[in-house]
């Protein structure tokens, strides 16, 4: 991964008279537009593209930006496991970050969302065997594939009650579960264990 990108040396710089060109590029595309160009810098903190049609940024790697959560709808552990530099990519414009005078990018809206798709297939009681991704003081995180990731919790979450498994888990086990309830505007899937009636929820990563 390349090294950090003095991102804040870029603050306070007056772009509309410094950078004329670049300004005048960003203030004509509109939210939606499709971008295409060239990942030119992977950083911790998201990936710089050269965009085909913008000007050369004059300080940044590249005009265009995208964060880390609109890389993938999945999780991932590092950029790198979704784009690599020199890798072509077209991108969804989400606005213009005057502050950074960059083009605010986003590689997952361009791609069908995996929860939309888990709720269009799924019905509440439907039961899933998933694997044990990680065991927390609230519950247990639970993989049940395609990029889903849900949660049987140890305590009350949100104000539902908690469904209180008695067994011992293990990363990496498979287990049962129950889905209970789907919230797609909140991004919540809520699971229980076979034998519980009771549920409660968790945000799923993005």
């Amino acid at each position: 991964m390349a090294g950090t990108t003095p991102r804040a040396m870029v603050a306070g710089m007056d772009w509309q008279s410094g950078s004329p060109e670049l300004w005048a590029f960003l203030e004509s595309l509109h939210r939606g537009d499709i971008l295409s160009g060239t990942v030119v810098a992977i950083e911790r903190f998201g990936v710089f593209v050269a965009l085909d049609d913008g000007p050369e940024h004059p300080t940044l790697p590249g005009v265009g930006f995208l964060g880390i959560p609109e890389l993938s709808w999945r999780r991932f552990d590092d950029p790198t496991d979704v784009v690599q530099v020199g890798q072509r990519v077209s991108c969804e414009f989400m606005g213009s970050d005057a502050h950074n005078a960059e083009a605010r990018l986003s590689l997952k809206a361009l791609e069908p969302d995996p929860l939309q798709a888990f709720a269009g297939r799924t019905v509440v009681g439907q039961e899933f065997r998933g694997t044990v991704e990680k065991v927390v003081p609230i519950g247990v995180f639970v993989d049940l594939g395609d990029g889903i990731l849900g949660l049987v919790p140890f305590r009350e979450i949100d104000g539902r009650p908690a469904a209180s498994p008695a067994e011992d888990f293990e990363v990496g086990e498979q287990i049962a579960v129950v889905v209970a309830e789907i919230e797609l505007p909140k991004r919540r899937v809520f699971l229980s264990r076979p034998e519980s009636s009771q549920y409660a929820g968790v945000v799923l990563p993005t």
